[in-house]
């Protein structure tokens, strides 16, 4: 039995990593899991792959209709939306009083090298999103089909690891250990067009971008998409990172890229992936780019920060 109160009277979110072995053991680990919350009245999210939550919400049958199901492979293409579309949307909607349960599985085989920084990054960074919390996060990791590197990083970004014969604490957790780590410098591309601007220049810098998005064969919703995320990164230039900033554009393997760079430092590592308030009339450019964007990867440096932004062709 995996417990939703196994974190402290001081802080009662937890986080634990399930290592599972096969269907089996991730259908009985993960429904029991769900059931018990549902038998005490707690809220209960879902958040797995598509094949896994067709197995799940077969295997739960009607006790289904009380779960939150998602599909990670649509919502968590993009890790950095998972904590605002998913873990925050959980427990900022849920009754105060209540410890709300999530099975989140943002790391399962066939994710590619290119994602897989930013969705370590993101499991990090859970602890820091819902600390002082009322909640449990379950995320599953496949034990014999993942590499045994992204396990070791699973013990790192967890407390608790749970496996077939017993609940473990991780001697590895470390997550501000990962987030550095993850805030790794970006790869110069091979090439690209590039656009410097500043004020007077932020509608050219969309002019730009909507025109490379063209030339590399988005169709229309996904140029408008392009544009606007861009403008959005550059805006935050211009207001926080000096006035000024480079962008670069150029296509990579099935998708295009922007790049935007400036003199700013991004030192929140949750911006851009907390829901905003009904309230609050600014601060939704970052939220707005992980929205748009299939995947986002930042790095901070002495120079300033770099925002990459992917959009599938």
């Amino acid at each position: 039995m995996i417990e939703a109160d196994a974190g402290s009277e001081a802080d009662p979110f937890a986080h634990p990593a399930l290592f599972y072995l096969d269907t089996t053991h991730y259908l009985h680990a993960t429904a029991s899991f769900v059931r018990d919350g549902l038998e005490a009245g707690d809220p209960v999210a879902v958040a797995v792959p598509t094949h896994n939550l067709a197995l799940l919400r077969e295997e739960l049958g009607p006790d289904a209709r009380d779960v939150q199901l998602v599909d990670m492979s649509e919502v968590g293409r993009n890790p950095g939306r998972i904590l605002s579309a998913v873990l925050y949307r959980a427990v900022d909607e849920s009754p105060p009083d209540r410890h709300v349960r999530v099975v989140g599985e943002p790391i399962w085989p066939g994710r590619t090298p290119l994602e897989y920084p930013a969705c370590l990054r993101h499991e990090a960074l859970i602890n820091l999103a819902l600390r002082g919390r009322r909640a449990t996060v379950l995320c599953p990791y496949d034990a014999t089909g993942l590499p045994e590197q992204v396990l070791s990083d699973a013990e790192r970004s967890h407390p608790v690891v749970v496996t077939r014969e017993a609940t473990l604490t991780s001697a590895a957790f470390d997550p501000a250990e990962v987030l550095a780590e993850t805030n790794r410098e970006l790869p110069a591309p091979q090439d690209c067009a590039e656009f410097p601007f500043d004020a007077g220049r932020l509608a050219g810098a969309r002019a730009f971008a909507a025109a490379e998005a063209a030339r590399a064969g988005l169709d229309e919703d996904r140029c408008d998409d392009f544009q606007l995320a861009v403008g959005e990164l550059a805006a935050n230039s211009i207001r926080h990172g000096g006035g000024s900033g480079r962008l670069r554009v150029w296509t990579e393997d099935d998708h295009l890229v922007a790049e935007v760079h400036d003199a700013g430092r991004l030192e929140n590592p949750l911006a851009g992936r907390r829901r905003p308030v009904d309230s609050q009339l600014s601060g939704r450019g970052l939220l707005m780019v992980h929205h748009l964007a299939d995947l986002v990867l930042n790095h901070t440096g002495p120079d300033g920060t770099t925002t990459r932004i992917f959009l599938e062709r």
